[in-house]
């Protein structure tokens, strides 16, 4: 086995340093910060969408996008948090295809670590500085997130990846909410106990330094549906996989219990459309039950400007070119809708 080394990449507080945030932003992330701990606290009613599409490949039509969601968000910000959704790095079940912004900030162009990590650092300073939104980000490799950990206020460690100790000890050393997503397979206890360790603290090694954490008391649940043992999609946001959640949180020591729904991947079968039927459904429940009510904070949806999906080569603006997305239109009656409802 061989590996080259092409290059000593910066570390990330030279980027940060070369790309700064200004006193008017850090002031809106702290105060975005604030709102949303309030939610997973139970202080504040206000309901969370991690909204946008599934992967952001172009910087212009992932921006043209989140400047669709402020408009909105003033408009329903009395009842919803939105936190749109900049997956800069692309998880692959075999290691082949597009692995996202951080490895190829051009889809169709040879992989670029440097400019990944310029890419990915202005796009979300663009989002923040443009639009006043902090976003959300997936922590698919660990070692990596501290070139954004002064802009996201909110990290996703996703269904292949939660049962790794490296993202569980990293996550409880993050002072934003962390959701952790349930198993491919669907054990639920994996799941818990992944927020058992990201909510305690630990002594760890991570990028060459012997580092302490002191657990991050917002690390919570992500449902996602999963596949059993014959291939087929089984899903878990209906209002009986609830309240057993409810359950298993009730018989933990987990502070701030909560759960964010994932309205794709297994929920919806991967039929992006399943997505609306869905979230309304989560919805329903929560006006059913005071419990359900508590525990779900939000919801977690793949929306784009275009409907569906095509391939990088096809240069159709905002339209994701990994897994299909809610389209605009479908994307804004949907959240005036759950803003009705909640």
């Amino acid at each position: 086995m061989q590996m080259n080394f092409h290059r000593k990449l910066p570390i990330p507080q030279d980027v940060k340093k070369e790309y700064p945030l200004t006193e008017r932003m850090a002031q809106i992330k702290e105060e975005r910060d604030e709102s949303i701990r309030a939610v997973f606290e139970g202080s504040s009613d206000k309901f969370i969408l991690v909204i946008g599409p599934c992967s952001a490949e172009h910087s212009e039509p992932v921006l043209e996008y989140i400047s669709r969601l402020r408009k909105i968000e003033e408009q329903v910000k009395d009842k919803i948090i939105i936190i749109p959704r900049i997956y800069t790095n692309k998880p692959r079940t075999t290691g082949q295809g597009y692995k996202g912004m951080l490895h190829q900030p051009d889809p169709e162009a040879k992989p670029d670590m440097y400019k990944g990590i310029i890419s990915i650092r202005e796009l979300h300073l663009s989002a923040l500085r443009d639009y006043d939104f902090t976003c959300a980000d997936e922590m698919l490799y660990p070692e990596n997130y501290r070139y954004l950990s002064d802009l996201l206020s909110y990290v996703a460690v996703g269904a292949r990846s939660v049962e790794n100790q490296q993202h569980r000890l990293v996550a409880s050393g993050i002072d934003a909410p962390v959701g952790l997503k349930n198993p491919t397979g669907g054990d639920l206890s994996v799941m818990m106990n992944s927020i058992v360790a990201s909510q305690s603290s630990h002594t760890f090694l991570y990028r060459g330094w012997e580092v302490t954490s002191e657990g991050n008391p917002y690390a919570h649940a992500i449902l996602r549906g999963y596949v059993d043992y014959a291939g087929r999609n089984i899903s878990n946001y209906h209002y009986e996989d609830l309240l057993h959640v409810n359950e298993l949180y009730a018989k933990s020591d987990l502070v701030n219990p909560s759960v964010i729904v994932d309205t794709n991947h297994n929920n919806s079968g991967k039929q992006y459309l399943e997505q609306v039927r869905i979230a309304k459904d989560v919805v329903h429940s929560r006006n059913q039950n005071g419990d359900i009510r508590r525990l779900v904070k939000g919801l977690m949806i793949e929306s784009y400007i275009e409907d569906g999906a095509c391939k990088p080569e096809e240069h159709i603006f905002g339209k994701s070119i990994t897994d299909p997305c809610l389209g605009w239109e479908k994307t804004e009656n949907l959240i005036f809708d759950i803003a009705d409802k909640l």
